[in-house]
Formats: structure tokens, sequence, C-alpha cells
């Protein structure tokens, strides 16, 4: 296989569906397999480890979640990208895939330009969740330095808390991916510093307040939760 394209592996039962991704990935030079059920696809996916996976979640046989779950929890293929094709009602879905793996998610329909941006993203990702490295960045004028816990905007301080900063920064560092209330919870709860799944809806708007109209970049995900607005064209 060639070493210089990115491999991805479409699991999704609608042909229709399938065959357009198919033709899309295609024309940016990606290498494609493609399954119409979970089975093939974990199969496929074990034997070849692609780059990325476009998983759609309602599967004959085994399900899209418990697909991502496998995946995740096998040292092999842990590595494995996914971003999950859902319908819009499926918000439950869409926290528990997240939650089990998923690196993001895509409603159907989906735009076709849409769907080659988040793949970009997602394969540009390689930032440790549990151990970040980066102490300060500066993104969309807005300066954040971990090691003084700084916020500036337009050379103005922000008075930020403990939690508005951890939250501010986890998104900042990881713009356009889709964080749930509980997988912020799980790496900014601190042992002096109790966040609970409303709170950290409390902190955001706190936030948003604060930082003016960079707020509108923390965009809230319905359902799902948050993430750091990236543009989609």
């Amino acid at each position: 296989m060639n070493e210089l394209k990115k491999h991805i592996l479409i699991i999704e039962d609608e042909p229709d569906i399938n065959e357009l991704i198919t033709i899309s990935l295609k024309k940016n030079d990606y290498i494609v397999s493609k399954s119409f059920d979970g089975e093939k696809g974990l199969k496929i996916a074990r034997e070849s480890i692609p780059d990325l996976i476009l998983l759609d979640l309602m599967l004959p046989g085994i399900n899209g979640i418990d697909v991502c779950k496998l995946l995740s929890s096998e040292k092999e293929t842990s590595g494995i990208k996914i971003i999950m094709l859902t319908a819009l009602s499926q918000e439950n879905d869409i926290v528990k895939g997240l939650e089990s793996g998923a690196d993001d998610y895509i409603t159907k329909p989906f735009s076709v330009k849409v769907l080659n941006a988040r793949i970009k993203s997602v394969l540009k990702r390689n930032i440790n969740l549990e151990n970040p490295t980066t102490d300060s960045i500066i993104i969309e004028n807005i300066q954040i330095s971990q090691r003084t816990r700084s916020v500036k905007i337009d050379k103005k301080t922000l008075d930020l808390t403990y939690t508005e900063f951890q939250i501010l920064f986890l998104l900042s560092t990881h713009p356009g991916w889709v964080f749930t209330r509980y997988q912020i919870i799980d790496r900014i709860k601190g042992d002096n510093y109790p966040v609970t799944d409303r709170s950290v809806d409390f902190q955001i708007v706190g936030l948003r307040k604060k930082m003016g109209s960079k707020g509108k970049l923390i965009e809230t995900i319905r359902g799902v939760g948050y993430r750091f607005h990236l543009n989609e064209t």
C-alpha cells in the first residue's frame, strides 16, 4: 500500500451513501476500502489498520457504537481515527460514540466539502489528550499560557476561574474536536474543584461572557457538548 496516501475505510450499509463517499475520497487521492456491515468492517480494520474509518452508527449486525468500542479497546486498532456518520436525532448515540473512542461525527445529510474538511482535520490530530505538552498557544488572537494560567485578548488579561481556564485551554488546544460534558469533566477536574455536567454549562456561559466577541468561538453542539469552532467551507 502506498505509504504517502492515507487509507480510509468506509463502514456504511446504504449503497448510495457508500458510493458517494467512495467517489469523493478517491477524487481527493485517498486509498479507499469499504464495507456494508459491522462484522466485515471490523475484519478489514483489523487486517489493514486504516488511518481513518467513516463509521455509520445504524449498521446490520454489530452496530457502529459496538464497532467503535471494540476498535478502541484493542491495542492494534486503538490508534485508528474514527468519524461517526449519524442522523440528527441520534444525540444519545453521538455522546456514546464520542465517549467510546470516536474522534468526531458528521450528521446526515452532509456536505461533501464538510466531510472532506472534517477528514483532513481529524487526520492531523496527533495530540495526546491525557498528557498534553502544549504550554501556551495563540489562536484567533487569543493568547493562552498554561504555565502562568493567563489569557489575553487584544492585550487585555481576562480574570478567569480555575475551571473556566481549564475548559478554554482544553478546547483551544484541540480546535474542531467535539468534547462531551463528561469528557470535559474527566480532563479538568481537580481535588478542590468539583465539576458536574450542569456546572460545565454554567462555566461555559461565564467564560463566553468574559471572552466578549471571542466567546462565539466556543460552539455548543446541541445535545452533545462543546468545541472550539473551526471554519468549514
